[in-house]
């Protein structure tokens, strides 16, 4: 199942869904609210879902904030039954460029569910095998609303995808709205959900 990021809908994982149902993959996108819906209400929807799919396991794939209402749900239902996991582009830790956007009159363009997110204490390891892809590509609106560090992709910095007990990360040359296109991204998504880790090629 695939999970978009802030300000977008389901269509936008058209092409990294296409890749892997051509790997064999059966393929759900789903579109939620990110906009004007808590991060409680977005992770209640996926929950919904993955219930209804009535399959033996299901694979979860979220981009940006999509992987923050993956994390959430498996905090809230961590009954349900979720194989392996990939992040991308997920700000796990934190936000900066969020942080320095809040900040600032043009702060209700990150809606409900990211300010949730970062109100929160701090989570220890996700009960399940987790991959995360971080971009280096510094391409992004992020840059004008906070100084990111070396390795970004111009939204989110490599720190900020960490999450306590991840099983694997890789480090592309992408931007954060370019690893919804990219093959590469596709391919490592794709080695992560077969064997637990990323590709050798890197």
């Amino acid at each position: 199942m695939l999970l978009h990021g802030l300000w977008m809908r389901g269509w936008v994982m058209a092409l990294l869904a296409w890749r892997l149902k051509r790997r064999g993959y059966r393929v759900v996108c789903l579109s939620y609210p990110s906009m004007r819906a808590r991060l409680s209400d977005n992770s209640a929807r996926l929950a919904s879902l993955v219930r209804s799919l009535a399959a033996p396991r299901v694979h979860l794939v979220g981009h940006s904030l999509g992987g923050l209402v993956v994390l959430h749900m498996l905090d809230q239902y961590p009954e349900l039954p979720v194989g392996r996991v990939v992040l991308m582009g997920t700000p796990c830790l934190n936000c900066r460029a969020a942080d320095g956007l809040a900040k600032g009159r043009s702060r209700w363009i990150l809606g409900k569910s990211l300010p949730q997110w970062l109100k929160q204490e701090q989570r220890g390891s996700v009960p399940r095998e987790v991959g995360v892809i971080a971009g280096s590509l510094p391409i992004g609106l992020g840059r004008l609303f906070a100084r990111l560090p070396n390795a970004n992709d111009g939204v989110v910095t490599a720190e900020e995808t960490r999450v306590p007990g991840m099983r694997d990360q890789v480090l592309l040359r992408v931007s954060h709205t370019q690893m919804l296109v990219s093959a590469a991204v596709a391919s490592h998504v794709a080695s992560f959900l077969r064997t637990g880790r990323f590709s050798a090629e890197r």
